[in-house]
C-alpha cells in the first residue's frame, strides 16, 4: 500500500499511526498480593540460574558436578557441598517468603549496583509497589522501571516463567508514571478464557472520538456494539473495586478501577498525554484492527527545506523552459504557431485538471510524463504543420492544405501516439509506485494532447478562414527550411553502426568492469541529505559514522554545495523494530553535530524528537528502502520495460505489415537504452552529480523509450506512404527520401524537448539533475538512432543493396547519382 501525504510536519507520529495495528484488548487484572509470592521465587530462579551461568563462565568443577545434562540442578550425594547460590528452589523461596512478616523484604537495601544485582537481580532493577508500612500495595501495579532496564526485566521474567501462574500476564504501561519521569508501571494481566484471548476486544467499538474527562485531561472516548456492551457489563459486574487494563498494541493505556457495573457499552481510555496522540488513537480504533501488522518496507521523508527548494527550482525552471517553447513556436510558426500555443496550454491545462479531480500527487516520475508529453504534444502540432507547407509548397491554397494536411498527418500522429499510449498502459498495468505515476501522467497527456492538437487546432483554424483572416505557417526565415535538403542517410549507416557499435562497447566494458551506482531503490538501505552551516569534508564525515555505526562504514558524497552531503547507510538496515529509525537518526546528531560551527543550527524542525521535541539536526530528506522491497521493485520495473518492448515490437509488425520494422525499432530502442546505461557507468563519480541508478533513472528510461519510438513509427510512416504512391522507385530512394521529409519536424520537436530540459538541467536544481541528464542524453541518442539506426536497420532487414549486387560500384554510384538528380 502506497501513502503519500504532503505537507506533514512530524513524519514520527505519522510513521507510529500507520504501523499501529489498533490490537485493543481489555483485560481483568491481578492484585499485586495474589502474585507476590510467585514474584519472589522468580526472583530466587533468577539469582541461581545467574550464579550457575557465572560457575560455567569461571570453569569451576563443583559447578560442573552440580548440573545434570539437562541443565537442572542435581541432588547432591551426603556429604558433598554446593554454592549457597545453587540451593533447592522451593526451600529458598519459602524462606523468603517467611521473612514477608518483616519491612525488609520488599525494600532492596543500600549497596552497589553490582551487589544490588547479584543478590536481588529482579528488584534491583524493579522496584516493587509498596505502601507506606513497606507491604504489597493494593492494585495491578507490579512495580516501577526505567525506560531502558524493561528488556532486561522482560528476558528475566521471561526465564522464570515456570514458576509464574500459568494465566498470568505482564504489560509495560505506554506512558511514563510522570510527565519528566523515564519510568514505566508494570501491570499483572490475569487470563480468565479457556482460549487465553482478551474477554473482549476492539471489534466490539462502533465510535470512538477524542474527549476530555472531569479534570480536564485528554482521553478517548469509546462505545460498543450490543455483544461488546454485553460483555463489558458481565466484566464490571465481576471486577467492582477492582482494575480492568486497557491494552493496545501488547501496552497499557489505562487500568481504571471499576466503582460499578457499565450497562451501556461506554466506556474511556485516560492517560494519553497529547492531544495529537488521542486524535490518533481515536481515530485508528474507528477504523478498526488490521488483521495482520503493518511494516514499512518503503519511507521517504522531504524536509521542508529541500521540498522548498525543490519545488521552487523546478517550477521556475519549468516555467522558462515552457515559455521558451511557445516563443519558438511563434517565431518558427509564425500566425500558426499561437494556434499550436493555445492548443498547448489548453493540454497543459487539461493535464493538471484530470491529476487534480483524481487527486494524483505530482511526482518526480510525473514530471517525467508531463515532460514527454509536451514533447509529444508539440510534435503532433510539428507533424501538421510540416504537412500543410508541403502541401501549400505544391500548389494548394490554404483551406485545401490545411485540410490535407490534418488528413495526411492522422496516419503518423495517431501510430506515434498508439505506440506511447500502449507503453504507458502496460508499465500501469505491471509497474510499481513510481512507474506507475509516470504511466499515469503519460496516457493522461496522450489522450489530451490528441485532442488539443487535432480538434482545438483544426477548429481555431477553421474559424478563423471562415472569417477570412490570413493564417501562416511560416515567415520568410523558415519558408523553406530543411525542404529541399537531400541527405543520403543510408549511405552514411555503415559509418554509423561503427560509431554506435564503439559507444556501446564501450558502455559494456565498463557495465562489466566497473558497474552501475544503484541507489538504496534497488539496493535496500537508508539515504540522508544534510546540510552544514560550514564547509565540510566528506571523509571525516564517513570516518565519524564508521565509528558511530559500529565499523560499517557508510557512503558519503557531496550533494550539490560543498555544505551539502548524501548519506548511504545499510546499518540496522535488516532490524524491523518500530525503534530503529530514531536509533539511526540518534546515531546521526551524535556523530554530525562536531561539523557544525553553530550547534543550535544543528536543529531544525522536522518533527523527530532528538534531544528535544520536535527539533533534530538539519536533515533535508531522508529515504529508507528495505531490501526485500527493493528487489522487488527492480524486478517489476525491469520486467514492466520488457514486456512494453515486446508490445511496441507486435504493434510495429502488424501495423506496418513487416516484422522488419517491428525489429528495428526494438534494435534502436535497445540501442538507445545500452548507450546511456553505458554513460551512467562510465561517468558516475566523475560527473558533478548523482548518477544513481534508481526508480527516477528507470522512468527516464521509459521517457527515452517513449519518445525514441514516437520519432522513429512517425519515420516508419512516411517511409510506408513513399512505398504506396512510389511502388516503382528503389527502396533506398524511398527510406532516403522520407528521412529527409520528415527532418525539419525531427529537428524540430527534438529542438524543443532539449530546450526544456537544459533549461531544467540548468536551473531545476540538485535533486533532479541526474534524472534530467538521463532525458537530456537519452533525447539526443533517441534522435540519432531514429534518423541513422532504425530507418537503415530496417532497410537491412528488408533486403537493402541485394538488388545491386553483382553490379560494379562505378554503375551502383552512378545509377544512385542519376537517381537523386
Amino acid at each position: 500500500i502506497l501513502v503519500e501525504l504532503p505537507g506533514i510536519k512530524d513524519p514520527a507520529r505519522i510513521r507510529k499511526l500507520l504501523q499501529g495495528t489498533a490490537q485493543l484488548e481489555f483485560w481483568e487484572t491481578y492484585q499485586l498480593p495474589e502474585i507476590v509470592n510467585d514474584l519472589m521465587q522468580a526472583e530466587e530462579l533468577i539469582k541461581q540460574k545467574n550464579a550457575r551461568e557465572a560457575l560455567l563462565i569461571s570453569g569451576d568443577t563443583i559447578a560442573e558436578a552440580a548440573i545434570t545434562e539437562d541443565g537442572d540442578v542435581a541432588v547432591p550425594d551426603e556429604g558433598d557441598t554446593l554454592p549457597e547460590e545453587l540451593t533447592d528452589t522451593t526451600d529458598a523461596a519459602t524462606a523468603l517468603l517467611d521473612q514477608l512478616e518483616s519491612d525488609s523484604i520488599m525494600d532492596v537495601p543500600d549497596a552497589s549496583m553490582e551487589d544490588l544485582e547479584k543478590e536481588y537481580p529482579l528488584r534491583a532493577l524493579l522496584q516493587l509497589n509498596i505502601d507506606q508500612e513497606g507491604r504489597p500495595a493494593d492494585g495491578a501495579t507490579v512495580g516501577f522501571a526505567r525506560i531502558k532496564d524493561t528488556a532486561r526485566i522482560n528476558t528475566m521474567l521471561k526465564n522464570a516463567r515456570e514458576v509464574l501462574p500459568t494465566n498470568l500476564r505482564l504489560f509495560w504501561t505506554s506512558k511514563p508514571r510522570a510527565p519528566e519521569s523515564d519510568y514505566l508501571d508494570l501491570v499483572a494481566i490475569k487470563i480468565t478464557t479457556r482460549d487465553k484471548r482478551a474477554p473482549l476486544t476492539g471489534d466490539a467499538i462502533v465510535n470512538a472520538r477524542q474527549d476530555y474527562d472531569q479534570m480536564g485531561r485528554v482521553e478517548v472516548t469509546m462505545s460498543m456494539n450490543s455483544d461488546g456492551a454485553k460483555v463489558w457489563r458481565r466484566l464490571t459486574r465481576d471486577n467492582v473495586g477492582k482494575q480492568i487494563a486497557i491494552v493496545l498494541d501488547g501496552y497499557v493505556y489505562s487500568y481504571p478501577n471499576v466503582n460499578g457495573e457499565i450497562p451501556n457499552g461506554m466506556s474511556s481510555i485516560t492517560g494519553i498525554g497529547e492531544l495529537n496522540e488521542a486524535k490518533d488513537l481515536a481515530n485508528i480504533l474507528k477504523a478498526g484492527k488490521l488483521p495482520a501488522p503493518a511494516r514499512i518496507v518503503e519511507e521517504e521523508v522531504v524536509g521542508p527545506s529541500l521540498g522548498a527548494e525543490a519545488v521552487s527550482a523546478g517550477l521556475w525552471s519549468f516555467i522558462i523552459a515552457f515559455i521558451l517553447v511557445l516563443v519558438y513556436m511563434i517565431l518558427f510558426y509564425n500566425r500558426a504557431g499561437w494556434v499550436a500555443n493555445l492548443a498547448l496550454l489548453t493540454n497543459i491545462f487539461f493535464i493538471f485538471g484530470v491529476l487534480a479531480s483524481l487527486q494524483a500527487v505530482l511526482t518526480l516520475p510525473g514530471i517525467a510524463g508531463i515532460v514527454l508529453t509536451i514533447g509529444m504534444a508539440v510534435d503532433a502540432n510539428v507533424i501538421i504543420y510540416e504537412r500543410i507547407k508541403e502541401e501549400v509548397r505544391a500548389g494548394k491554397g490554404m483551406r485545401l492544405a490545411i485540410a490535407d494536411g490534418y488528413k495526411n498527418a492522422y496516419s503518423a500522429i495517431i501510430d506515434g501516439n498508439v505506440t506511447t499510449l500502449l507503453t504507458g498502459i502496460v508499465l500501469y498495468i505491471f509497474g510499481t509506485g513510481p512507474v506507475q505515476g509516470f504511466a499515469t501522467t503519460l496516457i493522461i497527456g496522450i489522450l489530451s494532447s490528441l485532442f488539443s492538437a487535432i480538434f482545438i487546432s483544426r477548429l481555431i483554424f477553421t474559424t478563423l478562414l471562415n472569417k477570412n483572416k490570413k493564417v501562416n505557417f511560416d515567415n520568410k526565415y523558415t519558408k523553406n527550411w530543411l525542404a529541399n535538403v537531400s541527405i543520403d542517410f543510408l549511405g552514411m549507416r555503415k559509418k554509423a553502426y561503427i560509431f554506435s557499435s564503439l559507444i556501446i562497447i564501450a558502455g559494456v566494458v565498463s557495465l562489466a568492469t566497473r558497474g552501475l551506482n544503484p541507489g538504496i531503490d534497488f539496493s535496500g538501505g537508508r539515504t540522508y541529505v544534510v546540510r552544514f552551516d560550514q564547509s565540510v569534508s566528506t571523509g571525516d564525515i564517513r570516518n565519524a559514522l564508521t565509528q558511530e555505526f559500529d565499523g560499517q562504514a557508510p557512503e558519503v558524497k557531496t550533494f550539490g554545495p560543498t555544505t551539502q552531503v548524501k548519506i548511504t547507510t545499510k546499518y540496522l538496515i535488516d532490524d524491523k523494530s518500530p525503534e530503529v529509525d530514531s536509533t539511526i537518526q540518534v546515531k546521526l546528531y551524535n556523530s554530525l553535530k562536531q561539523f557544525y560551527v553553530d550547534t543550535e543550527l544543528a536543529y531544525e524542525d522536522f518533527g523527530t524528537d532528538v534531544g528535544t521535541e520536535n527539533k533534530m539536526m538539519g536533515i533535508l530528506s531522508s529515504q529508507k528502502v528495505d531490501p526485500v522491497i527493493a528487489d522487488d521493485i527492480m524486478k517489476r520495473a525491469w520486467r514492466a520495460v520488457g514486456i512494453a518492448l515486446l508490445v511496441i515490437f507486435i504493434y510495429i509488425a502488424l501495423r506496418f505489415r513487416r516484422w522488419q520494422f517491428g525489429l528495428a525499432g526494438l534494435v534502436a530502442l535497445m540501442h538507445d537504452s545500452l548507450i546511456i546505461f553505458g554513460l551512467f557507468s562510465l561517468f558516475y563519480n566523475i560527473l558533478p552529480f548523482s548518477m544513481e541508478i534508481d526508480q527516477a533513472f528507470i522512468a527516464a528510461i521509459l521517457t527515452i523509450v517513449g519518445y525514441s519510438i514516437n520519432d522513429t513509427v512517425i519515420i516508419f510512416d512516411r517511409i510506408r506512404e513513399f512505398t504506396g504512391l512510389f511502388p516503382k522507385r528503389d527502396m533506398r530512394e524511398n527510406v532516403n527520401a522520407a528521412l529527409n521529409s520528415t527532418l525539419a519536424r525531427t529537428l524540430n520537436t527534438s529542438g524543443t524537448t532539449l530546450v526544456v530540459l537544459i533549461i531544467i538541467f540548468t536551473f531545476g536544481g540538485e535533486v533532479i539533475r541526474g534524472f534530467t541528464f538521463a532525458l537530456l542524453m537519452g533525447i539526443l541518442v533517441g534522435t540519432y538512432s531514429s534518423l541513422f539506426n532504425a530507418s537503415p536497420v530496417a532497410y537491412d532487414l528488408l533486403g537493402g543493396d541485394k538488388k545491386l549486387k553483382g553490379v560494379p560500384t562505378r554503375l551502383v554510384k552512378q545509377v544512385q547519382k542519376k537517381k537523386k538528380k
